[in-house]
């Protein structure tokens, strides 16, 4: 056992060598600026591994440069700033288990973790299990014998009530039997996932939901799918199999067989281990300066949620204790037991948080963020500001109801808008759903999450930290306490903490809840290797095939037949709604055979008598002067469409290229087949793709205009996608993907009595 004379751990460390895992994480970086900052002579080994392409040293470089090291880089000055880390601080580069660690180490403070509490089962062990056998077995072979402070967390308890001791925890779970396990469910779920069954079942979903778009986006959104379904079935698998052992979640599961692998390949070993159990670490209280904080932890989406009035209740129990802790005495906490280190093989367990010392009933953090937020509201927009909801606290078979009953709401009404036509009040609902079923995603999700943490009945016994504490020489106390009895819980929450975690989200959405939506640009660059490609129908002009043909087919017929061929048409239109929503080839391919038998020239005397000037004044003025900015910036124009070349001549004057659809004939009469397949979806794309190729086209540059779902793949090709006057599926999709959405032409629709009073004109 340690002595129980007065501790000074800053004297206690002067010139041990450290080395520390997680650095880069919110409590790693916390630890590393409170070692330079106030341990000078401690050396630090830093071990962080290259992610996504970045390697360690420029994350190294990223790290120094955060807001934690702020207060010492204004105390001791940039230059002694700088010196402190190049000569302190050491980088090792890679995972544990790739590096060879150096051999004089004396104190490891491991607190590498997931930063997640759901991640997928095999995510979660290769971190918090794997992780913790990696570094035993590096500093065994290295020779090295020091003294190990583990992170954990208090939750490593699990389910359970009543008081926990600081104490090895008392289970008999084979941890090594777990991590086989956990190594295997990929595999498994993997291949559960390729068999036809289920493929079938991602396939017919997807080709509900894309068709319109073409089979190769059918096929992408089904792997899609299949990838979503494995990472949802790995997390399902750990989230289980960590209920049915008696834990909360894989993330608490994990920790506490990490802990039980440190307990057998370390202090089993003979060496010095000390295990440290934070509760819920949140912002800073007073150090490096109150407030701080490196992005949201656990209570933070919960905090803004509320502020933003979007989480109108939650399954908490009032009178539950929230055990939260400031990040500064965790690491205080840390510190003081790495200068204190027990008897070899025999470890010691510190549980930091406030829940003994310092109780925070859940109604009290729920009363002190809720009488900030009415003091400090959120902007929304237009609107004023957001009033924060009252809680009742009905209880979590009533907050299930209500989930389960906005769900099912949400996707009918979801369901039912995507039959609609693409208006701007059909666009608002869109937009109305759309953020309700992200807020239900978000509830379903913390309260699936956190429902164990918000009706915890459980104390975690700290009275080792704090006779730790106790031990401090009296002018450390200040500095390097770790009593959560100073906190003032009103106000901390009211003045530290909350007004932390909300300023992030007063800047990035000054002045609205909503985010804005992008506009296709009027001011273009001018460039002579890019194209700007247009859509005809509900993008060019507010009309369609129907339309063309009724001017096409009325023209020849008296006035007193007109009824009589409306109402043939009408019969003919659910084949042709079919046809659409399927697929839009089929649809032009079975509404061009009303064409069988006109005569070729007939029909091109017509257009160049009567349908011209009616297609002309259906074109969209904010349409046309798009163009004409185009091609004023020297881009090349170019019109898609599905309709025949005859009837879209008279605007041909507006494009450097038509590509139409052509008609077949026979002896001068039209047979009702196109010369070749039309353009449509992934058709267009390919198109595209090969003009710009033989034209030497940059399709970054590249611009994009359609209104329907099936042209997606087209816009998705070019750099500059606008969606204009967008159906409810493509609305949806360029909103996800943060593309221009215009609505152009607001009093040409409906306007079908031009199309009427033309022909009238012109034919009487």
């Amino acid at each position: 056992m340690p002595d129980q004379q007065e501790l000074r751990p800053p004297d206690k460390l002067d010139g041990v060598h450290v080395l520390l895992t997680g650095g880069t994480g919110f409590l790693g970086q916390a630890t590393l600026e409170k070692l330079l900052s106030a341990y000078p002579n401690t050396r630090v080994s830093l071990l962080i591994r290259p992610r996504r392409g970045v390697p360690a040293a420029q994350r190294l470089e990223s790290l120094v440069l955060k807001p934690v090291f702020r207060s010492m880089r204004e105390r001791i000055g940039e230059a002694e700033f700088q010196r402190a880390v190049s000569e302190r601080v050491t980088l090792i580069e890679g995972d544990l288990g790739e590096v060879t660690l150096p051999g004089d180490i004396d104190v490891v403070i491991h607190a590498a973790s997931t930063v997640s509490f759901d991640p997928p089962i095999d995510e979660a062990f290769a971190t918090n299990v794997s992780g913790v056998v990696a570094l035993y077995q590096a500093l065994a072979d290295a020779g090295a014998d020091p003294h190990v402070v583990h992170v954990s967390t208090a939750y490593v308890a699990g389910m359970r009530k009543g008081v926990v001791p600081e104490a090895s925890l008392e289970h008999s779970i084979d941890w090594r039997a777990e991590l086989a396990s956990a190594r295997a469910t990929r595999a498994d779920v993997e291949r559960d996932s390729r068999r036809p069954e289920t493929l079938r079942k991602l396939a017919g979903r997807a080709q509900q939901q894309h068709r319109k778009a073409g089979p190769q986006s059918v096929a992408g959104a089904a792997e899609e799918a299949r990838q979503e379904w494995v990472a949802k079935r790995l997390v399902d698998y750990g989230r289980a199999r960590a209920r049915s052992l008696g834990w909360p979640d894989v993330y608490t599961f994990t920790k506490a067989l990490g802990e039980r692998a440190a307990e057998e390949l370390w202090a089993g070993q003979g060496h010095r281990l000390s295990v440290v159990r934070p509760a819920i670490v949140e912002s800073s209280l007073r150090h490096p300066y109150p407030g701080w904080i490196d992005g949201f932890k656990m209570a933070e989406p919960l905090i803004i949620a509320y502020g933003q009035g979007i989480l109108p209740e939650f399954p908490g129990i009032p009178d539950s204790v929230i055990d939260i802790i400031p990040v500064d005495l965790v690491v205080n906490a840390m510190l003081a037991v790495a200068a204190a280190p027990p008897e070899a093989g025999s470890p010691a367990y510190f549980h930091v948080g406030s829940g003994t010392r310092n109780p925070l009933p859940f109604r009290d953090l729920y009363g002190n963020v809720r009488e900030y937020f009415r003091q400090h509201p959120l902007p929304a927009g237009d609107r004023g500001h957001v009033r924060v909801p009252s809680w009742r606290f009905p209880g979590a078979p009533q907050v299930e109801f209500m989930l389960r009953s906005g769900e099912r709401a949400n996707a009918l009404a979801e369901r039912a808008l995507q039959r609609m036509p693409g208006t701007e009040r059909t666009q608002e609902w869109m937009t109305s759903v759309h953020r309700q079923r992200t807020t239900l995603e978000f509830l379903r999700r913390y309260s699936d999450l956190y429902h164990a943490y918000t009706q915890a009945q459980v104390v975690y016994d700290d009275s080792k930290t704090l006779a730790l504490h106790r031990r401090l020489a009296p002018d450390l106390v200040d500095g390097h306490g770790f009593d959560p009895a100073v906190i003032d819980w009103a106000c901390y929450f009211k003045e530290i903490h909350t007004p932390a975690v909300t300023e992030l989200v007063r800047i990035q959405r000054p002045g609205s809840g909503r985010s804005a939506r992008l506009r296709a640009p009027s001011d273009l660059p001018e460039r002579t290797d890019v194209a700007a490609v247009f859509d005809l129908e509900g993008t060019l002009v507010a009309s369609n095939l129907v339309e063309s043909y009724l001017w096409a087919r009325l023209s020849t017929l008296p006035r007193s037949r007109w009824s009589g061929e409306l109402a043939a048409l009408a019969r003919s239109l659910p084949r042709y709604l079919r046809d659409e929503r399927r697929d839009r080839g089929d649809f032009i391919r079975a509404f061009l055979r009303r064409y069988a038998g006109a005569g070729e020239d007939e029909l091109q005397a017509l257009a160049d008598d009567v349908l011209g000037d009616a297609l002309l004044q259906r074109a969209l003025p904010e349409a046309v002067r798009q163009v004409r900015r185009h091609r004023a910036a020297g881009h090349r124009t170019i019109l898609i469409t599905g309709a025949i070349d005859v009837l879209v001549r008279p605007l041909e004057a507006l494009f450097d290229e038509v590509v139409a659809s052509r008609m077949h004939a026979a002896g001068g009469v039209l047979t009702g087949h196109l010369q070749e397949p039309p353009l449509v979806d992934e058709a267009r794309a390919a198109w595209l793709t090969r003009h710009a190729t033989n034209e030497g086209l940059d399709l970054t540059g590249c611009y994009a205009y359609g209104d329907s779902y099936s042209d997606r793949p087209l816009l998705e090709l070019v750099g500059n996608p606008v969606a204009v006057n967008p159906d409810p599926a493509l609305y949806a999709h360029a909103r996800r993907k943060r593309w221009a959405i215009e609505n152009w032409g607001a009093h040409a629709r409906g306007a079908a009595d031009v199309m009427i009073d033309t022909l009238a004109v012109k034919r009487p």
